[in-house]
């Protein structure tokens, strides 16, 4: 391409190297004129002024070559590249004096190599390149468009959340490892949750702790190591009593979300909640479990007595007679003595709630909570029960915490969910995880920040895991400094995970950063593609005529015309995302920059 900006000028971009050919015809004739001149002294003068024309002739058309071989070998097979955490460590150094984080090796993409891309593709799918430049693995030759560099991107635009696409196997994890280490090089918090339970992913981040002199950082939780794994509560932290409900609501398989089982579910366990915390205790999954499964009447009588030890006058005498009426029964005479007397002196919303549930039929109870038992046994078998409702006692070998402790501590926590031996138990967790994340972000968000250390949370194949508190979360998390980082293969499992294509929508729209390596779903490579300005691509067409007039003694005549074309076309094509070779992404940053980059596989042994 000669100039893209001129209307005027326009090249086949990798023609065949016209220049070498030319350089080789201004040498020989260099060399000829100096000949001539040992053999012929008249011309010697001339000669050598001509001679040294040639020579300068052949110098230009050299370095003209040169550079079209230079670019012609740019579009062979680019090999898998590694970095160890020193140099990338380097990387991170010089990246935060920028205030930007570095994203691999690339180029800007602009029209013009947008403009070469399309040239090259509409003159017959790239096989005048050679077969170096047509690899099984994909189109390599797309990042030999430019020069390639260090690319980076501004650490403000880690604010607006990101987005990661792309299919199995092709690079969206080691993308993860590039950005979590430079994320741990920076002393930010960062919370990995990894439904595959990636070994790799986990390694890498704690190798990074390790490089950056903070090994301590790093917490480990996986269900499929419990003697290795941390203890983390996802029911520690809330803002208001029915997120707790809430939370573990959310998990009642429904259609809609909105049947009666799951309401139901909802009201059983916010009056157990409610109870327990007018009791002073902490609920947990365990506690949930036990209530909803057994009934609530135990926690009814503490809660009842409770309430009337500490608003209730002389209640102990006054209640006697109906604890003498009901004999053997002092629960029942707990009831009776709120519903006729203490209700009139000191109400509570909350006990109302736990009454109607304990009397609700016991048959229409169970029938009603069907759904909701196996959930809360999934989260309490062994060895989920210490793993997710541990004691927070001390005295404890393993480590016990939540979600506020590992921020609060600036931590580094892999969360593997082991969702490939068991997926429904890897969801659950990662969703109620993700929401008791969401009620820390809400105190923050609240509350004022309580540190200056942001929050960086990665979800690879977040369509397993993602629910409402998370859109929440990416709606709000940047007035609490989180940035979300989420990772999934194609975007109808956005639609499918939240049952609602508008709420998929939602989540895309709250990503500013889209970050794409090989796609092969259509609907996401357009999305994709759609995201991206439109330009004017260049093109010329030739024509060529003749014609014999008969007429005029079989007079012939002949026509050559060029003429340079411009149509709109894509920034980057939707279809050539199917093509990107493994590790290659194309990335449409916040403030509307677009990159073509390729990232190397971070090794974890220094």
């Amino acid at each position: 391409m000669a100039n893209a900006s001129s209307p005027y000028q326009f090249e086949v971009p990798w023609r065949p190297n016209f220049e070498a050919r030319m350089a080789v015809v201004w040498t020989l004739g260099a060399v000829s004129i100096f000949l001539l001149t040992t053999v012929a002294p008249i011309f010697r003068g001339f000669g050598v002024v001509l001679g040294i024309g040639c020579v300068v002739g052949a110098v230009v058309r050299s370095f003209q070559a040169y550079r079209r071989n230079v670019e012609d070998r740019r579009l062979k097979f680019f090999g898998k590249e590694f970095i160890d955490l020193d140099a990338l460590q380097c990387k991170s150094r010089q990246a935060i004096a920028s205030k930007s984080y570095w994203l691999g090796r690339g180029f800007p993409w602009t029209d013009i190599e947008a403009t070469k891309l399309h040239t090259l593709m509409s003159m017959g799918v790239v096989r005048t390149l050679g077969t170096a430049a047509q690899h099984a693995e994909g189109s390599y030759w797309v990042h030999g468009l430019a020069p390639e560099q260090d690319i980076y991107s501004e650490l403000a635009n880690l604010v607006g959340h990101s987005l990661i696409v792309g299919s199995t196997r092709v690079g969206k994890t080691r993308l993860f490892d590039i950005l979590i280490a430079q994320a741990i090089f920076r002393g930010e918090t960062v919370i990995i949750i990894d439904p595959k339970g990636d070994h790799g992913l986990a390694q890498n981040a704690r190798a990074a702790c390790d490089a950056s002199g903070e090994g301590d950082r790093f917490v480990y939780f996986h269900p499929a190591h419990p003697d290795r794994s941390a203890c983390i509560d996802p029911l520690r932290n809330w803002n208001r009593k029915t997120e707790l409900a809430s939370r573990v609501a959310a998990l009642i398989p429904s259609e809609t979300g909105a049947d009666p089982f799951t309401a139901f579910g909802w009201k059983v366990l916010n009056d157990i909640t409610n109870g327990m915390i007018a009791t002073g205790h902490r609920p947990n999954l365990v506690q949930l479990r036990r209530y909803v499964e057994g009934g609530p009447e135990s926690l009814l009588q503490r809660a009842l007595k409770v309430h009337f030890v500490a608003h209730v006058r002389d209640w102990e005498t006054r209640a006697s007679s109906y604890i003498r009426k009901n004999k053997d029964r002092l629960l029942q005479a707990y009831v009776a003595f709120y519903q006729e007397v203490a209700i009139h002196e000191a109400q509570s919303v909350d006990l109302d709630g736990l009454i109607s549930t304990y009397e609700h039929n016991r048959d229409h109870f169970q029938k009603m909570v069907a759904s909701l038992i196996p959930i809360l046994s999934m989260l309490t078998s062994d060895p989920f029960q210490e793993l997710l409702s541990p004691d927070f006692e001390p005295g404890h070998e393993r480590l016990v915490t939540d979600m506020s402790k590992i921020i609060r501590g600036n931590k580094v926590v892999y969360i593997g969910l082991d969702s490939l031996a068991d997926s429904t138990v890897g969801s659950a967790i990662g969703s109620i995880m993700l929401a008791d994340l969401a009620a820390v972000a809400g105190d923050r968000y609240n509350y004022g920040i309580d540190t200056l250390t942001p929050v960086n949370l990665f979800i690879d194949e977040a369509a397993e895991v993602l629910n409402q508190p998370a859109i929440q979360l990416m709606n709000k998390g940047g007035g609490a400094d989180f940035r979300v980082t989420i990772a999934t293969q194609t975007f109808a499992d956005f639609a499918s995970r939240l049952g609602d294509e508008n709420k998929a929508r939602q989540v895309l729209a709250n990503t500013n950063n889209k970050i794409a390596l090989r796609v092969l779903d259509s609907e996401t490579q357009k999305y994709i593609a759609e995201g991206m300005p439109q330009i004017k691509v260049r093109s010329m067409a030739l024509r060529y005529g003749h014609n014999v007039d008969t007429h005029i003694h079989d007079e012939y005549s002949a026509s050559y015309q060029e003429q340079i074309l411009e149509e709109e076309a894509d920034l980057f094509p939707a279809a050539m995302l199917g093509e990107l070779p493994p590790l290659h992404f194309i990335a449409r940053l916040s403030g509307g920059r677009t990159l073509k980059g390729r990232i190397p596989i971070l090794l974890s042994e220094r």
